[in-house]
């Protein structure tokens, strides 16, 4: 089997890129379950853009200032100059942002953004409504519920890639892959993110000698319903922050304008950080309060909130709900230049969150992360039309491997207990090194190759967060007593 383009992963970033390559192209999209679990489908703020031409200086310079010095300028001018272009051509092939009873697109605001430039649509569904938009308008073949477990790859080429399909082994040949299969979440104990997202592709670039970077940097959403068995938590947008809602202790005091002017719409790093701190420091627990809002405006901007929290047994807005912070986002992932190509591995690309592409520095500006996507699968297929290639074939041996044992299950829920205590808001020297020992043995046990992924990534976010010794954004790392 061999295709023109194979692209691992159906959110937002593959299937945005799908949907832009032609019809006449042989094209397949990989997913490892169900289309709609996927980061994306659960995306509720919105798409962050540069609303006009005037605007794209504002948008670089929030984008740079949540970054804390560490994006790369060049990226955020792609993202920002190239972020009109891909929402128009979202609503030019049919896709309805929400807007008002004249037609005009309804723009919100969120934390350290200096104006309000996010359209969003279905209220908070902004993401299930983008997601099912493009799977509808997918033109290409995709095979779901089928799992990478290797990139074929030779003399600094990749050749395609070998799914999990059913329990067995194949290979499948392509001109181009596109890696697009998302973050870390099921690394920590506390996430949003959807329950199959967990950080294989990031280990098997470690195996394949892929150099991955920032891995360090992890966005912890501030705003996150944690009082649940679901390994996956209830995300409350920072979209309700920027429309009123505020963070308070049990006595209703707000207490985030202790550590930043801004208060609830400080970036997010800073909002994690102070919620954290200030509950170790105090005790009490920190509700998110909705009072602010009309009951029917509620309603309708924020109607899978609504009903969310009401079948918890929430009376919203009346009643405020109680939050924690929660893995939410990596920044960092495999490093890509801004056409998204890999640079050491010749016709190999990643784009969306398993990429790291530069433009989110140390902290990610609300919103971005949905732009990114569109932004950079748009200049992945660009660079693959414009760079028609025809490899050589080249067969690779189906590699018979066992992906995973009875007591992988126990080990996959040590490390996510270990990452959220040791590798999460607030880090220290020692924690981080426990934590490495601990990986470290594990990965010399009898395990899975699934299980050895998940290891792999952690034990780069481990390394990388001991290497960069000074706090910055979302890195926040706590002098131990000896330091």
């Amino acid at each position: 089997m061999k295709y023109d383009v194979i692209i691992v992963g159906a959110g937002v970033a593959g299937l945005y890129a799908a949907m832009n390559l032609p019809k006449d192209k042989k094209v397949l999209v990989i997913n490892k379950r169900e289309a709609f679990k996927c980061n994306s489908f659960y995306a509720q703020g919105g798409v962050a853009l540069a609303v006009d031409k005037a605007d794209v200086a504002l948008h670089v310079q929030d984008t740079l200032d949540a970054g804390s010095g560490l994006c790369s300028e060049d990226a955020v001018d792609v993202l920002s100059q190239n972020s009109r272009k891909v929402i128009d051509d979202l609503i030019n092939r049919g896709f309805k942002f929400d807007t008002d009873k004249a037609g005009n697109l309804l723009y919100t605001k969120e934390a350290a953004h200096s104006r309000e430039r996010i359209l969003h649509a279905g209220g908070d569904a902004t993401g299930r409504y983008l997601h099912y938009f493009l799977l509808e308008n997918n033109p290409h073949a995709q095979l779901s519920n089928a799992r990478v477990v290797d990139l074929l790859i030779k003399d600094g080429e990749c050749y395609g890639v070998t799914v999990l399909d059913h329990r067995e082994r194949r290979n499948i040949y392509a001109n181009h892959v596109i890696l697009a299969s998302g973050g870390v979440g099921s690394l920590f104990e506390y996430h949003t993110n959807a329950p199959c997202i967990s950080a294989d592709m990031q280990g098997l670039c470690v195996l394949k000698g892929i150099e991955l970077e920032r891995m360090e940097m992890l966005q912890f959403h501030p705003t996150v319903f944690v009082d649940s068995d679901n390994a996956q938590k209830l995300l409350l947008t920072e979209a309700l922050r920027g429309e009123g809602a505020t963070i308070e202790d049990e006595n209703g005091k707000r207490f985030l304008f202790d550590y930043d002017e801004r208060g609830e719409l400080a970036s997010r790093d800073i909002v994690s950080k102070a919620i954290y701190e200030y509950s170790k420091e105090t005790g009490s627990k920190v509700y998110l309060s909705f009072k602010n809002f009309d009951h029917v405006y509620f309603t309708q901007r924020f109607p899978n909130i609504y009903k969310n929290l009401k079948a918890l047994g929430f009376d919203v807005p009346a009643q405020r709900v109680p939050i924690s912070p929660a893995f939410h986002y990596a920044i960092g992932g495999i490093k890509t230049d801004l056409n998204a190509r890999v640079p050491t591995i010749k016709s190999l690309y990643a784009i969306g969150e398993v990429a790291s592409t530069r433009v989110h520095g140390a902290n990610r500006l609300a919103s971005n992360s949905l732009l990114e996507g569109l932004v950079f699968a748009k200049n992945a297929v660009i660079d693959i039309l414009n760079n028609p290639y025809q490899k050589n074939f080249v067969e690779f041996e189906v590699i018979d491997e066992v992906m995973s044992y009875k007591e992988d299950k126990a080990k996959k829920n040590f490390l996510r207990r270990l990452m959220w205590e040791n590798v999460s808001i607030v880090r220290t020297k020692k924690g981080l090194n426990e934590a490495l020992q601990q990986i470290n043995a594990l990965l010399k046990e009898k395990i899975g190759k699934l299980l050895r992924f998940r290891l792999l990534t952690a034990q780069a976010i481990v390394m990388s967060a001991l290497a960069r010794e000074e706090s910055i954004g979302v890195h926040f790392i706590k002098k131990d007593n000896n330091d």
